[in-house]
């Protein structure tokens, strides 16, 4: 058995960001030290408390160098934490994946060619995962580095630098308008079928589904959904003094089709306020700076505190298809 000096430790990576005295993300390395599942599980239970306390300071955890091969092992190091599931089919995510195990799911379906911009997992409704794993079978040949931004630190400069802006999104909300198509489209980021997204079958279920989370909804022509959400946190207090900008506004803006020409048709405050395209334009500019790019290389894990870290997708190109997988975990409401 490996002594306690060659375990995994922290160590630092080129570019790595510093808030507060403590890196962003936070990386362990293997070490070569761990060869078997077996030795991982055992390991992330006997350290749990201190990857828990290293999360809720980082918000984004990076564990380099583990031979995690495929889809099955990356089950059971995401369920080695002892999170509850949450599973793609129960959740109200619009992007279309597809299913390695019960657990475990493709990232995004969408084309390499399309970004997918800075977001809190499915913030957009009423219920969305705690923690996020993500797991780099692949790598791309060029680009597809997953981004993530500290949202505390986000709100914190908006506090400074937008102070009415930030009590607004504090004390209103918001609400999303979306539409969910009749098919599910893996061309989009936003592609999942109404039937796929609720779990149902037809438009009598789809309505009482809706009813009971709280949206009102329309028909369109084309057998299409159109859904409006109920007043959704635009900020959330992480109970130890920060505050985080929690929400999908910089993603609908910049990715979601049609909302960069009328935002207010698919986000509005809580109150019916409309968002001036400046604000949106200045809050993206706000994000870039504290952003960080996650270059994968193959085999790597990522843990994400999703209600303190935004992640987006950058483009990729080249003949190595990017295959990056994950497993959500803890719904919180």
């Amino acid at each position: 058995m490996s002594d306690i000096l060659s375990q995994p430790h922290l160590i630092q990576i080129p570019e790595q960001f510093e808030f507060d005295g403590r890196p962003f993300p936070a990386v362990f390395d293997n070490q070569q030290s761990l060869t078997s599942l077996a030795a991982i599980t055992a390991w992330l239970q006997a350290n749990q408390a201190l990857l828990e306390r290293v999360l809720l300071a980082s918000g984004a955890v990076l564990f380099r160098g583990f031979p995690i091969e495929n889809a099955a092992a990356f089950d059971r190091f995401s369920a080695a934490f002892g999170y509850p599931d949450f599973t793609y089919q129960e959740s109200l995510s619009n992007a279309v994946r597809v299913n390695l195990t019960d657990r475990v799911f493709t990232a995004n379906e969408a084309p390499p060619e399309v970004e997918i911009f800075l977001h809190h997992e499915m913030a957009q409704t009423p219920v969305s995962p705690a923690k996020l794993f993500f797991h780099c079978h692949a790598a791309a040949q060029q680009g597809g580095a997953t981004s993530l931004c500290r949202s505390d630190q986000l709100y914190a400069l908006i506090l400074d630098r937008m102070p009415q802006w930030a009590r607004k999104f504090e004390d209103h909300g918001l609400r999303y308008t979306t539409l969910m198509p009749v098919d599910d489209n893996a061309a989009s980021g936003q592609g999942r079928s109404w039937k796929s997204t609720l779990s149902v079958t037809d438009r009598a279920g789809a309505e009482s589904q809706l009813q009971g989370l709280g949206y009102s909804w329309q028909w369109q022509p084309d057998d299409s959904l159109q859904v409006t959400t109920p007043v959704l946190p635009a900020v959330v207090d992480l109970g130890d003094g920060r505050k985080a900008f929690y929400n999908q506004l910089i993603a609908a803006y910049m990715g979601w089709a049609g909302v960069k020409a009328n935002p207010a048709a698919s986000l509005v405050l809580g109150d019916g306020t409309t968002i001036p395209i400046s604000v949106f334009e200045e809050l993206v500019s706000m994000a870039n700076t504290l952003t960080f790019d996650l270059n994968w290389q193959d085999g790597d894990i990522a843990l994400i505190d999703n209600r303190i870290t935004m992640h987006g997708r950058r483009a990729y190109s080249g003949d190595r298809r990017r295959q990056v997988w994950v497993a959500l975990a803890a719904a919180s409401v």
